[in-house]
């Protein structure tokens, strides 16, 4: 007989499920890693999507104003090396 049958842990639909692990563990072990991925996960992946969307607005607002500006002397001025190095 499986663990989980001895310990009358049965899922939804009456079959064995797996012996839950998670409740071995402190009581506020759940709390903490909400409160990690609330305060870490998620700010960190705000802003760094919010870097990619940053560099794909630029560099498409580049591309379309080269194109405009194309054989013209401000297209030289922005490509040149200010610092003559």
């Amino acid at each position: 007989m499986s663990p989980a049958r001895i310990a009358g842990v049965y899922g939804p639909t009456g079959f064995d499920m797996a012996p839950i692990v998670v409740a071995k563990l402190p009581a506020m072990a759940g709390a903490i890693i909400i409160l990690v991925v609330l305060f870490l996960v998620f700010p960190v992946a705000i802003i760094m999507s919010g870097a990619v969307f940053a560099a794909m607005i630029g560099t498409t607002t580049k591309n379309t104003v080269d194109a405009k500006h194309k054989g013209s002397e401000l297209l030289k001025i922005s490509q040149s090396n200010p610092y003559g190095r």
